[in-house]
C-alpha cells in the first residue's frame, strides 16, 4: 500500500506487490520490506529469527476496523425480525426497541462482564485479520454507564491484543429515562462527563449520531464546540436516514463522517472538498436492507473512503468485515485498491493513525498471511478465506 495517495480513486495496477518477499522486523516496528534474499541476509548479521513461509502465501497489512459498537450486552433478534416483516428502524426505536434495547441490557451488565464480552468478539476481528479496533460506547447513556463502558474498552484494551481505539459515544440518541431535553442532556454529558474523560485519559474521541430519531446539527453545535475546546477529535455518524450530518463533520473537521448511505451529490462534493474521511458502513446497509454509502461517487469526486464493519447488535450484528467490504466492491464498482486502502491506511487516517495500514519501513509490523497465490482471492471469497497467521507489534498472535 506503500506510495498511494489518501484521497481519490484507484486502480489495480497502482498496488506495489513484491513477490518474493521478506519483512524484516525490530521489536514492534518494521525495518525493512524487499526481496528475501536479501533479507535473509541482513538477518544472519544481526542474528535475527527467519521464518521461511513453505507454501505460496500473501501478506497484507493488518486490517482496521475504524466503527465498531462491541462494547454491548444483549441481543436484537427481535428487532431484526420486525424489520424484515416491515417495521422501519425508526419506527422500532419509537416502540421502544433499537438503541433503547440495547441500553437496558448493556446497564445491567457488569464491568467485568463487558470486559469479557470486548474481548471475545475482538478475538473474532482478530481472526479475520483485523489488528486495531475501534470501540464506541453509547449504551450507557448516563454519566455512570458511559463510564463503565469506557473504562471496560480500557481495561479490555490492556489485555487484547490488537489496538483498541475506544470512541464516547453518549450523544447516541436521547435517553427515554432522561426528562430534560435534548440541549440538556448535551449539556449535562460535556460538563460532567467531559472532564473525567480527560482525567481518565479514557478516549480522545467524541461521537454523536446526528439524525431525526437522535440529535440535530443545531442540537449538536455547543457539545461539539466544547468538545473541540477541550481537545477531543471529533467523529459524526452522519447522514444514515437523512442528511446534514456530513454537513457537521466537515464545519468542524471531525476526522470522519460515518455511515453516508443517504448522502446527494451536494453532500459529496462537500466531503471531498475537506479533509473528512467518508466511512462505508456496508453491514449497516446489509442489516437495515437500504441503500450502501456512495463509495464510487465519493471516490470519482475526489474523496477518501474507509470501510468498517459498525459491529452492533441492532443495525449490523454481522461483524464480518471482509464479507461486507467485498459486497460493497460489487455493487458500488470498487476496485480491489481501492477495498485494501479502505482497509489500511486510509482507514488508519480516519483513526489519526499513519504508523500502520502499509508494510514499510517505519510502520507497526501488524500484518496478516492469506494461503493463497493470488491477491484477488481475498475479495474473491467474500470473506470466505481468514488468514493462516495474523501478526501485531511483531507478535504472531493467531494461526
Amino acid at each position: 500500500m506503500e506510495g498511494l495517495p489518501l484521497k481519490g480513486a484507484l486502480r489495480d495496477s497502482e498496488l506495489k506487490v513484491i513477490r518474493h518477499a521478506g519483512i524484516l522486523m525490530e521489536g514492534e516496528m518494521i525495518k525493512a520490506v524487499d526481496d528475501f534474499e536479501i533479507l535473509q541476509r541482513e538477518a544472519a548479521k544481526l542474528s535475527a529469527t527467519i521464518i521461511a513461509l513453505k507454501a505460496d502465501m500473501v501478506v497484507t497489512p493488518g486490517w482496521i476496523d475504524v466503527h465498531t459498537h462491541i462494547a454491548f450486552a444483549g441481543t436484537r433478534a427481535h428487532d431484526f425480525g420486525l424489520r424484515n416483516a416491515g417495521s422501519s428502524y425508526l419506527e422500532i426505536a419509537e416502540s421502544g426497541g433499537g438503541i433503547w434495547s440495547t441500553v437496558k441490557d448493556t446497564r445491567q451488565a457488569t464491568e467485568e462482564e463487558l470486559v469479557s464480552l470486548i474481548l471475545e468478539r475482538a478475538d473474532c476481528l482478530i481472526r479475520q485479520g483485523i489488528t486495531t479496533i475501534e470501540v464506541k460506547s453509547g449504551y450507557g447513556l448516563n454519566v455512570g454507564e458511559e463510564l463503565k463502558i469506557l473504562r471496560a474498552i480500557q481495561k479490555a484494551g490492556v489485555i487484547c491484543k490488537a489496538t483498541l481505539v475506544s470512541t464516547c459515544l453518549a450523544a447516541h440518541t436521547l435517553p427515554k429515562d432522561y426528562t430534560g431535553t435534548h440541549v440538556e442532556y448535551l449539556e449535562l454529558m460535556a460538563n460532567e462527563l467531559f472532564p473525567i474523560l480527560k482525567a481518565e485519559g479514557l478516549t480522545k474521541r467524541i461521537d454523536a449520531f446526528i439524525e431525526k430519531s437522535a440529535f440535530s446539527k443545531e442540537q449538536i453545535a455547543s457539545y461539539f464546540t466544547r468538545a473541540k475546546e477541550m481537545g477531543f477529535e471529533l467523529t459524526v455518524h452522519a447522514d444514515q436516514f437523512s442528511t446534514s450530518g456530513s454537513e457537521v463533520a466537515v464545519a468542524f473537521r471531525a476526522r470522519s463522517a460515518d455511515h453516508l448511505e443517504c448522502s446527494g451529490e451536494e453532500e459529496i462534493r462537500e466531503l471531498a472538498a475537506s479533509d473528512v474521511v467518508p466511512v462505508a458502513l456496508p453491514g449497516a446497509s446489509l442489516g437495515i436492507g437500504c441503500a450502501f454509502t456512495p463509495a464510487r461517487r465519493l471516490l470519482d469526486a475526489g474523496a477518501s473512503l474507509a470501510i468498517a464493519s459498525d459491529w452492533n447488535p441492532g443495525s449490523a450484528p454481522m461483524g464480518q468485515l471482509m464479507t461486507q467490504a467485498s459486497i460493497l466492491a460489487t455493487f458500488e464498482k470498487l476496485s480491489n485498491a481501492e477495498v485494501f486502502a479502505g482497509l489500511t491506511f486510509r482507514a488508519g487516517a480516519a483513526l489519526g493513525l499513519e504508523d500502520r495500514g502499509i508494510l514499510a519501513s517505519g510502520y507497526r509490523a501488524d500484518f496478516a498471511i492469506y494461503e493463497t497465490a493470488h491477491l484477488e482471492e481475498i475479495t474473491y471469497l467474500q470473506g470466505q478465506m481468514n488468514p493462516v497467521q495474523v501478526w501485531i507489534g511483531g507478535e504472531r498472535v493467531s494461526g
